[in-house]
């Protein structure tokens, strides 16, 4: 059953937490490879299998690893992680495993992956743990996704382009087309668009939590407010 610190665990890594949006965390495989929606999904399952997987594991033998050591080793475990992740993609989805290069093997650096394993699976469970690293992973790729999906429509005016590099070839099917040209807009495909574009997307996160503050604290005043008025009459 999910009780109320699952919830939180949960609202934690997808929305309040979020290591792309409120830690800022990752930011730079987050930039590079998130100009297409198919290259930001994968980068995503990979990141949340290492994270599911390292915080799991952490959780499981934190109870024998000596404080003075705990960082190599929970990066040695992260790093065995990140190697079945590799492998994985290159047996399976050669193409994007080259496409993606340097960044899958780099995941081991991923300040959000170690941040995890000292700040909360190094401290609870084995369940709360790998649940944590499921929606920490899903909060990311999330972002991955969202950043990913508007950089290539606004750059070259697809959606799920490459799309049978990871689902195989019927999912060449899926690519939408939404304008054609002789030339991609490469301020959104380079880095300098992701960065507008990952602002773009804290902004939005910043006005609806703002909004959502607000609201909240309207409803708490009005009660009181319709009391004193009933009060007075």
């Amino acid at each position: 059953m999910i009780n109320s610190e699952h919830k939180t665990i949960i609202k934690n890594g997808l929305w309040d937490n979020n290591p792309a949006l409120v830690q800022l965390l990752g930011l730079c495989p987050l930039l590079a490879v998130s100009n297409t929606f198919i290259n930001g999904l994968a980068l995503g399952l990979a990141t949340t299998w290492v994270l599911a997987g390292s915080n799991g594991s952490v959780s499981l033998v934190r109870n024998y690893i000596p404080k003075e050591i705990r960082i190599p080793i929970f990066v040695m475990m992260i790093a065995s992680f990140v190697t079945n992740v590799g492998l994985i993609m290159n047996a399976f989805t050669y193409d994007l495993y080259l496409t993606l290069g340097i960044f899958i093997p780099l995941i081991v650096t991923n300040c959000a992956i170690i941040g995890r394993a000292e700040a909360f699976a190094s401290k609870n469970k084995f369940f709360p743990s790998l649940l944590d690293g499921v929606m920490q992973g899903l909060g990311f790729t999330a972002v991955l996704c969202t950043l990913g999906a508007l950089r290539e429509m606004i750059g070259q005016g697809t959606l799920f382009s490459g799309a049978e590099q990871l689902l195989g070839e019927w999912a060449s099917d899926l690519t939408i087309s939404f304008y054609l040209t002789d030339s991609t807009f490469l301020f959104a495909i380079l880095p300098p668009g992701a960065f507008v574009g990952l602002g773009i997307l804290i902004a939005i996160k910043n006005g609806i939590d703002h909004k959502r503050a607000e609201q909240a604290k309207a409803s708490k005043t009005s009660p009181i407010q319709s009391g004193e008025a009933l009060s007075h009459e």
